[in-house]
């Protein structure tokens, strides 16, 4: 498989979730990977997806042991339908990809292999920062992964200038997604996608969790193919768009990026095609976020530019680290009573 199939690949199981795997067993004559579930969820809201259309969808009634109740949308890897498990009438949300629409028949074998290898390094991961998968299989030739049907929104709906997060509450989403990258890390995943659509905020709990965790792969040397670009441009650090080496310190750079964004309604990198873009990445600074936003206070300006350093070696090494300082700042506003209102100016 060369490197654009790779790379194709790699972006179709974007909207794999994470869960943690606690057996494999075949049902039916279907390959099923029931996985522990954090409970049923009330409400949700499925991901939006980025890929080009797919095949209509077959008349579908049940995958693995849900029953499918309606299509939900398209997620990153292609449709989203609604399911509830006819043991215990939990809903779910289950992702969908048409392996046989996106692969030639000799790449069938392999990228199967790949789906379910994503799956199990999702498994890895249980973490109250993180969505919770909770089954896998195959069936009428469709790849899929049932997720925990979550409360929230994309954090996407919150970083344009007429729509930012009081301040308060950016800096505690951020956090949120800091220490849940920080546990993906720690067992060897990185994320490589880390932008606002990734990360699902339950304003009304005040809860975050970061999601799609498919195109993370184990930072294992003998499995890792540098010189793979995988993840979303705007967002993606130095190293990943120059195919190099890529460690947990990227999506820290990815964190960076999307903290800046959701403080002052832009992205810190722009430009008018994708080169410009990611020239700009590679070479230029980007501007303080103060000169957009004069209300910020300095301390978050020192978080948001040592997470956007050029250099690894200059950024947070942890989200952990990424975390406390976020900590520590958002003590400083509590203590001088910040105003609580939106952190653009009105």
């Amino acid at each position: 498989m060369n490197g654009w199939t790779l790379l194709i690949l790699g972006v179709l199981l974007a909207g794999l979730a994470v869960g943690s795997l606690a057996w494999l067993f075949v049902r039916n004559e279907r390959k099923e990977i029931p996985l522990s579930a954090e409970g049923p969820a009330r409400l949700g809201a499925a991901q939006q997806g980025t890929l080009p259309e797919t095949p209509p969808a077959p008349d579908i009634e049940t995958l693995g042991s849900y029953h499918i109740e309606r299509l939900l949308g398209r997620g990153s890897m292609g449709r989203v339908f609604l399911g509830r498990d006819q043991e215990n009438g939990a809903e779910v949300a289950i992702k969908t990809m048409a392996l046989t629409h996106e692969f030639d028949p000799e790449q069938l074998d392999e990228a199967r292999a790949r789906f379910f290898r994503e799956a199990e390094t999702a498994a890895r991961l249980h973490h109250s920062g993180i969505v919770s998968v909770i089954g896998s299989g195959e069936d009428h030739d469709l790849a899929w992964i049932a997720m925990e049907f979550l409360r929230g929104e994309p954090l996407s709906r919150w970083t344009e200038k007429n729509s930012l997060l009081p301040l308060p509450e950016a800096l505690s989403v951020v956090r949120q997604a800091a220490l849940a990258l920080d546990h993906a890390h720690k067992h060897q995943v990185v994320h490589r996608d880390v932008k606002p659509a990734n990360i699902l905020y339950d304003r009304e709990r005040g809860k975050a969790k970061v999601t799609d965790f498919g195109v993370a792969r184990l930072t294992d040397a003998c499995r890792t193919r540098t010189g793979l670009v995988l993840g979303t441009p705007a967002f993606m650090s130095p190293e990943q768009l120059a195919g190099k080496h890529v460690d947990s310190r990227s999506d820290i750079f990815s964190l960076g990026v999307m903290l800046y964004q959701l403080v002052t309604g832009q992205l810190p990198f722009r430009g008018g095609s994708l080169g410009e873009l990611m020239h700009a990445i590679v070479h230029k600074e980007p501007d303080d976020p103060r000169l957009l936003n004069p209300r910020l206070p300095a301390a978050l300006s020192a978080i948001v530019m040592k997470a956007l350093q050029k250099d690894v070696a200059a950024r947070f090494q942890t989200g952990a680290q990424m975390a406390l300082a976020l900590v520590r700042l958002e003590a400083v506003l509590r203590e001088k009573k910040m105003p609580t209102g939106a952190t653009h100016d009105a």
